[in-house]
């Protein structure tokens, strides 16, 4: 499969860096998943790196070089995150469930499919057009959609980090939304990310991915850059891009490859 993919991280200004990121590819299809946890105490770090192991586990226990039901498969692995994740608190004693938000994508068969809970975005980026393809299981996005606020707010509202949606958390707040796929076209760029990611960046930034000529300068200068904007009180800033095409190298493997940015530094 040919492609070109990076992942990149940064601790911000938090003590703990609790975002998880991976992507894992056979020689006809690919997974990019990223997890962005939450519960302090409660290890929301832990949460996120079951989300990702998860559906690592889940891509190399593939028993063909695809998933027979890319649909199936996203609602059922991170179904399977989730009840890792209350599981692990449950025999840990942890007296709370961990939470983390999740957003995955399985491009096969010149399509992506596409999942997520929480406000981790996915955006899918053609030529000068960037779509964010997931809408944010967040309380200002609810409010936004029955009218309360305006986008522009959405931006700033104090409320902007609460969500509706996560794996462990709260037992009966957890959903998989699943999309309907997209066909994919040459030179498509996929891009995952948290919200410490594309909260302070704009669309007219994170459109310069797709035409970059290093696409791992490119990503890792954005990371930079939003860390930089927020200041002190940057959040855990992640992110992983993948452009799609002929002009991109070929990745063999044979059996699944799995390649999982687990950075677990904290701050001094």
């Amino acid at each position: 499969m040919k492609f070109a993919a990076h992942q990149a991280n940064h601790i911000g200004g938090r003590k703990y860096n609790q975002d998880r990121v991976g992507y894992a590819y056979t020689n006809d299809a690919l997974l990019l998943v990223l997890a962005d946890g939450m519960g302090g105490h409660l290890h929301g770090e832990i949460a996120a790196q079951i989300a990702i192991y998860t559906f690592m586990s889940a891509f190399s226990r593939m028993e063909r070089s695809t998933s027979n039901e890319p649909e199936v498969f996203l609602r059922a692995t991170m179904r399977a995150g989730h009840d890792a994740i209350i599981d692990y608190a449950r025999e840990q004693k942890l007296g709370g469930n961990p939470g983390t938000t999740c957003v995955a994508a399985l491009v096969q068969d010149g399509k992506v499919w596409f999942a997520h809970a929480g406000d981790s975005r996915f955006y899918l980026l053609r030529g000068d057009a960037i779509f964010q393809v997931t809408k944010d299981h967040s309380v200002v996005q609810q409010w936004f959609d029955w009218g309360i606020i305006s986008a522009e707010e959405m931006k700033t509202h104090p409320d902007r980090n609460k969500i509706t949606n996560c794996l462990g958390g709260v037992e009966d707040m957890f959903y998989v939304e699943v999309s309907p796929s997209v066909e994919v076209q040459e030179s498509d760029t996929l891009l995952l990310c948290s919200d410490g990611f594309w909260s302070p960046l704009t669309d007219e930034e994170l459109s310069m991915l797709p035409s970059a000529n290093s696409l791992n300068a490119m990503l890792d200068e954005l990371v930079e850059v939003a860390v930089f904007r927020e200041g002190s009180r940057a959040d855990n800033t992640t992110a992983v891009v993948a452009r799609l095409g002929q002009a991109e190298s070929e990745n063999i493997a044979n059996t699944p490859v799995c390649l999982i940015y687990d950075d677990r530094q904290s701050a001094e």
